[in-house]
């Protein structure tokens, strides 16, 4: 029988009951559903709404509950409602009428809307954890390579010198924005909704400040229609989701361009490849793609989740509940891509070599030519010019710029001298950019010293 089965006649269609069944999928927050219903039975006894003895039985028989599920000896019914009410349920059979108290004070829509909080705020900490895992990775991956040149690159076209360690390092600066939009978004989740009722509060002297204190909250909602019409909590999540995937889409490009043999700056390692069923010679790149393609799927649950919010009116509407499959789908390819991209960069192959043969072609050490004249007394625009000219030699010739000779210089720039070669020099080039966020060996030091001590704190 229903909870609400009293106001009507007919039982519900079975289609419509299957239509409006949400256990399926809010079965995964039965931890938090029965966490939460003990610490509102305590209130409950605490504030004489209910007898104590009858609090502490429904406490102990939720405890119960609880490690049943986890162990297996209890199994979720697929056929309940939903996950409140599979464990109303049980916990009536189990102790009798006063598992029917359990409800006193409190509605679905406030039960729901503290549940979904404390579960997302436990995933925020996984992901958090995974992403501290990635960021700990990449410390180590650049602080190996700290003096390996690359090209850096605008429009995929070779641009100027930079270290790998540089490189790798602007992906962090991405995580631990992600990860501290996590936490901010942890800190608006916090506060408990719980006592809202279902949207006009209650008339019983509950004590939501003990409930909240027990949940580890930081405070309750301020006003009740709010504490259960609002998912903005929800959709900031996705949104923090779409940006963590959006950076590790853009970091498995990367991956998918170095690792083809017109790069060939790395080598993946087996374990995270795969081959073809017709061309034996393969190696691909499954998993940096594979994270690319979801973040199309998270970034659809992000809009997902504000297409159904957008029209609702105050307080509750039947609507919400197509929040969680949306935002518990974000959260498990984020879990999943964090993880395995996180082994796959952990395991793969740089190949300095490479990276340094590749650096030399291109004129990525034009610019600093163009900053050596400028030194030498020459407005920027006309040593831009001059240089401009030289490299359009050197492609006619077929020659770098450090393999000119200093008459060919100076027929282009009569101010060119012996110290032209010296600022030419990838490692000068690198070294010599020691300002602040530079690539030079100091700065990518204080680029690392902020990671670690961020990976400390998080």
């Amino acid at each position: 029988m229903k909870m609400w089965a009293g106001r009507f006649k007919k039982e519900l269609d079975s289609r419509v009951n299957d239509f409006n069944s949400s256990i399926h999928f809010d079965c995964r927050m039965y931890k938090q559903d029965i966490t939460g219903s003990i610490a509102h039975a305590k209130m409950l006894g605490k504030c004489g709404i209910i007898e104590q003895s009858e609090s502490d039985k429904i406490v102990a028989a939720l405890n119960d509950i609880l490690r049943d599920i986890e162990d297996g000896t209890l199994e979720i019914d697929m056929n309940a409602e939903d996950i409140h009410m599979f464990v109303e349920s049980v916990l009536t059979e189990c102790i009798g009428d006063a598992g029917k108290r359990l409800h006193t004070a409190r509605s679905r829509n406030d039960q729901v809307a503290l549940d979904i909080r404390m579960y997302l705020r436990d995933e925020i900490a996984e992901i958090s954890e995974l992403i501290k895992n990635l960021l700990s990775e990449i410390d180590t991956s650049a602080k190996k390579h700290m003096d390996t040149v690359m090209a850096g690159y605008t429009h995929l076209q070779r641009a100027q010198p930079v270290t790998y360690a540089h490189y790798v390092l602007a992906y962090a600066q991405m995580l631990m924005r992600d990860a501290d939009r996590l936490s901010d978004t942890r800190r608006r989740m916090n506060i408990m909704p719980l006592g809202s009722g279902a949207l006009a509060a209650t008339t019983y002297p509950i004590d939501r400040e003990y409930v909240a204190s027990q949940l580890g909250f930081d405070g309750v909602t301020a006003n009740s229609i709010d504490g259960v019409s609002d998912r903005d909590f929800v959709i900031e999540l996705a949104c923090d989701i779409s940006l963590i995937m959006t950076h590790m889409s853009r970091f498995s490009e990367e991956i998918i361009l170095w690792c083809s043999s017109e790069f060939g700056f790395i080598e993946l390692d087996d374990a995270f490849s795969t081959g073809s069923s017709i061309m034996p010679q393969k190696k691909n790149p499954d998993i940096a793609e594979l994270v690319r393609g979801k973040t199309g799927r998270v970034n659809g649950n992000l809009v997902a989740l504000l297409t159904v919010m957008k029209g609702l009116p105050l307080a509750y509407n039947k609507d919400m509940q197509e929040d969680k499959e949306a935002i518990f789908d974000s959260i498990d390819n984020v879990k999943i891509s964090l993880e395995v991209f996180t082994k796959m960069f952990a395991t793969m192959t740089v190949r300095a070599d490479v990276l340094r043969r590749s650096a030399s072609m291109g004129f990525i050490n034009a610019t600093d030519c163009a900053d050596y004249l400028v030194k030498q007394g020459l407005p920027f625009r006309d040593a831009y010019k001059a240089v401009g000219t030289l490299v359009a030699y050197c492609i006619e010739h077929k020659k770098p710029l450090e393999e000119l000779s200093l008459n060919e210089f100076r027929a282009i720039e009569p101010n060119f001298g012996e110290g032209v070669y010296a600022a030419l020099d990838l490692d000068n080039c690198v070294g010599n950019r020691r300002v602040i966020g530079g690539p030079s060996r100091e700065s990518v030091q204080s680029q690392l010293n902020a990671l670690e001590n961020f990976i400390s704190a998080m």
